[in-house]
């Protein structure tokens, strides 16, 4: 394990754009918020990822100022999608500090749901983004080819108005996205040795479409890799990006931030 250090702080406040309130373990809510407060992480975007925790995230979203989230489906769940559950992400879509449909997506590597039902789950809320005008969040693994092909039709309706979040894919995939106006959200991974692949495309991806995040409690970075992530892990992951593209890490997050609020209308 890598040896721990002081989480730094920065003189810019940061934006957390994805994470897993509901899904954290080791401290409550209120005291993962304190600590994001302590160390300049003013806003968060906890994620909706199945039909059991639409609701979840839509209370943790009204109940803190600081806290925003999403509904959507992840493809993990897409055999739960169905008219009831669209009709629920449709109903709320446009609560107060819901700021977008998410996470979907496409995830051939786990096939935890069949190809062909996460092909319409996605299309489904891809057209609901569409018919809202809100941005998506956007989880994709190993389906480069389907992800394209799918937002081809989707992607001059949406304006560019999306994340491919916790890119891991391609080069070729995340130009593609790039080019049609896709932000691109980077985590613990590039921190971790063996993620030469991540920092790859970070480093063609311009610091005006990129965003932060942590997937917590999923990715923690170094050096608190074996522990729960959580938001306030936040600067580690601004810190590496700055070091990979040779950045002032006030500019980094500055950036970053300004990227979260003009995508999310926080």
């Amino acid at each position: 394990m890598s040896k721990k250090k002081d989480i730094p702080k920065f003189a810019n406040d940061l934006i957390e754009t994805h994470c897993h309130l509901d899904y954290l373990k080791e401290l409550s809510t209120e005291e993962i918020l304190k600590k994001c407060e302590d160390h300049n992480i003013k806003k968060i975007v906890t994620i909706a990822v199945d039909s059991g925790n639409l609701e979840s995230v839509r209370n943790l979203a009204s109940s803190f100022d600081q806290v925003f989230g999403t509904q959507g489906i992840h493809p993990h769940h897409a055999n739960e999608y169905s008219e009831t559950v669209e009709k629920e992400i449709r109903d709320h879509i446009n609560d107060k500090h819901i700021v977008a449909v998410g996470e979907i997506g496409l995830d051939f590597y786990y096939n935890n749901s069949k190809k062909e039902e996460q092909i319409p789950a996605f299309e489904k809320q891809l057209q609901i983004a569409v018919d809202t005008n809100k941005p998506v969040v956007i989880h994709t693994r190993e389906a480069d080819e389907d992800t394209i092909a799918i937002l081809k039709n989707f992607s001059k309706t949406l304006k560019g108005n999306g994340v491919i979040h916790s890119f891991t894919s391609s080069v070729s995939l995340a130009e593609f996205c790039l080019d049609e106006g896709f932000y691109l959200g980077f985590n613990g991974i590039i921190t971790f040795k063996n993620a030469q692949n991540v920092r790859d495309v970070l480093a063609v991806t311009p610091i005006e479409q990129t965003l932060i995040e942590t997937d917590s409690p999923f990715l923690t970075p170094v050096p608190f890799r074996g522990r729960e992530n959580a938001p306030f892990y936040l600067p580690f992951v601004a810190e590496k990006i700055a070091s990979e593209k040779e950045m002032n890490i006030e500019d980094v997050i500055k950036i970053t931030k300004n990227n979260a609020i003009n995508l999310f209308k926080l």
